[in-house]
């Protein structure tokens, strides 16, 4: 087929790569006039009414009052109390005033504290972009640290375009921000058949498009950065599973379809109110879903599309042998890698304990648990990673060693708003020792390359992540009422074993639903992407190394020999000017 497109290309004087960016931007386009006028009709349909624009209303006494059964928090004022005392004697003026304050400060803090450690998430994309280059060659490097760049860029517009909407479009109230007004949980769209349950099965919202109309609100764009950079965490996964040899153009059009479709669907499964959150509610197991910060959201998510991406393309050359077995191909950067790796841990304060969604009220103070739980299983990571390797090979392995800090990192972003510190050590321990095994398992028997292991770190130990909650949460981690459920908090089997077993039904399902969902979309995107275009660079770019290639400059150029003579372009000469020497004055 491909060869067929090519020879019609020719005919038709096309250019490959302006074709795929055409594939590209003229779909985008029309999404974004149609979203366009969609936003409008849906502020014409509210009357005007398209939340809380400037930042005036939220958190006044009325607001509070219908956030008081939001998803993360609770108020204690009942319907009616504010406009009571707003309209009763002086002292009640007085402390419908005060209370009006007290809303905004409160709200105010979490909007503050979601904001900051949204900028920590955001801080991240520069922790991947040097593990990933310094765990690869550097005759690519330029190559890996556009791709970690571009993918923060694309996926945002993707994400703000529609996959926030597909996400958290039937959310509803989320009551630490203020009650997100625009949102309403009649904008989850469910299947036409509920597969004999008895329950409708939410798949995606439909509201929020280009945060226009409805969700042009203070609140909901508080939600929209934080939730973005989460997106995009899942989105450069990939690109350090697939390094060294995936065609730029092509991971362009990947930053896309992650961004709107693989990454906000199982989202909205797992977070934005779909069929996985209401488990719980509507099938009696556990609390539902329970995935704290994004173990399997994000971190599966992105590992298992990795792996999709990285069997489409094939091992890199050289790679392994004619009998089957692998050959090491070190990086050229190990200070590179680790200072890297201290950036995603810095960054990891903002994605755990800021996805509480604020520091006050309905639990939310458990964020000093939640930051300490978070450094602990990444230390225990990296140390029962370097005792496994020393044990087996008789060397600490650097690069293991810092895996091991990123697997007990992945691992405890499902479990650690909801685990006491003593087990984020056993759980961060455990995922050390897993990514050990996963990276032998994918280089000895699956046979698929990845260079920088992201697929064992993300993919496996999120998943590891996901099932821990259903084994060791505590029950002290509510947040007024996880996923709908108030009289309980998350627990798992070893402090409730009649909730705990329900609560792993519920993680096992969330473990296998998001395999089962990214894995084949993303194996038969690529597949798709194959056929038409091609993702793999031809051999002689790989060999060479993809920067000059697919970017046009090299990430180090005082080491690079550029082409051969022959190719090189002739510079003539030029002139050179120079200010003449001052005149010898004549002898006395």
């Amino acid at each position: 087929m491909r060869p067929l497109l090519a020879r019609l290309l020719r005919m038709l004087k096309l250019d490959p790569k302006r074709l795929m960016l055409g594939v590209v931007l003229v779909p985008i386009a029309g999404i974004m006039l149609a979203g366009c006028a969609s936003s409008a009709s849906d502020a014409a349909k509210a009357g005007g009414a398209v939340g809380d624009q400037n930042g005036t209303t939220t958190g006044q006494c009325v607001a509070l009052e219908g956030a008081a059964n939001g998803i993360t928090s609770t108020t204690g004022l009942q319907s009616g109390d504010c406009s009571k005392l707003s309209k009763g004697s002086a002292a009640q003026k007085d402390v419908a005033a005060l209370a009006q304050h007290v809303g905004q400060n409160r709200i105010a803090i979490n909007l503050v504290w979601t904001l900051i450690t949204g900028y920590l998430v955001m801080f991240m994309q520069a922790g991947f972009a040097l593990v990933e280059t310094g765990f690869t060659r550097a005759k690519s490097a330029a190559h890996t640290m556009m791709m970690n760049f571009m993918v923060y860029g694309l996926g945002m517009l993707g994400y703000f375009i529609a996959g926030f909407a597909f996400q958290f479009g039937g959310v509803g109230a989320v009551g630490s921000l203020g009650g997100t007004p625009g949102f309403t949980s009649s904008g989850e769209a469910y299947l036409p058949w509920q597969f004999g349950t008895g329950h409708p099965i939410g798949i995606f919202g439909t509201n929020g498009f280009f945060l226009a109309g409805t969700t042009y609100d203070v609140g909901i764009a508080v939600l929209f950065l934080f939730q973005m950079v989460f997106m995009d965490t899942a989105a450069t996964i990939p690109t350090g599973a697939m390094a060294e040899r995936w065609k730029f153009a092509s991971f362009a059009v990947f930053g896309f379809f992650c961004s709107t479709l693989t990454y906000p669907i199982f989202g909205n499964w797992a977070w934005g109110g779909g069929w996985l959150a209401r488990l719980g509610i509507d099938h009696g197991l556990g609390n539902g879903y329970a995935d704290f910060a994004g173990s399997g959201v994000v971190h599966s998510v992105g590992g298992w599309m990795g792996l999709a991406g990285a069997m489409v393309l094939g091992p890199r050359i050289g790679k392994y042998n004619k009998d089957g077995s692998p050959n090491s191909i070190p990086g050229h950067n190990f200070t590179l890698a680790i200072t890297g790796c201290f950036i995603l841990a810095f960054g990891w304060f903002g994605f755990n304990p800021g996805s509480t969604l604020g520091a006050s009220g309905g639990g939310l103070l458990r964020i000093g648990i939640i930051a300490v739980n978070t450094m602990l299983a990444g230390a225990a990571g990296s140390l029962a990673s370097m005792l496994y390797m020393w044990i087996r090979t008789g060397k600490p392995d650097g690069a293991m060693t810092a895996n091991g800090l990123l697997a007990g990192l992945v691992a405890i972003t499902a479990p650690s708003g909801f685990v006491s510190p003593p087990l984020a050590v056993v759980i961060g321990a455990i995922a050390g020792v897993i990514v050990c095994v996963a990276i032998w398992f994918f280089d000895w028997v699956a046979k698929v390359d990845d260079p920088v292991g992201a697929i064992s770190v993300h993919g496996v130990c999120g998943a590891w992540g996901v099932l821990s909650v259903g084994l060791f949460a505590d029950g002290q981690g509510w947040y007024g009422g996880w996923n709908g459920i108030a009289g309980h908090g998350v627990t798992g089997i070893l402090y409730n074993p009649g909730i705990g077993r329900g609560q792993m039904v519920a993680q096992a399902i969330g473990v296998a639903a998001n395999f089962l969902y990214v894995f084949p979309l993303t194996y038969v995107f690529f597949k798709v992407c194959d056929k038409v275009f091609g993702i793999r660079t031809a051999p002689a770019a790989e060999i060479g190394g993809l920067d000059i290639p697919e970017i046009g400059m090299v990430a180090y150029p005082a080491d690079w020999e550029g082409p051969e003579p022959a190719e090189r372009e002739v510079i003539p000469e030029q002139p050179t000017f120079r200010t003449p020497p001052a005149p010898t004055p004549a002898p006395a």
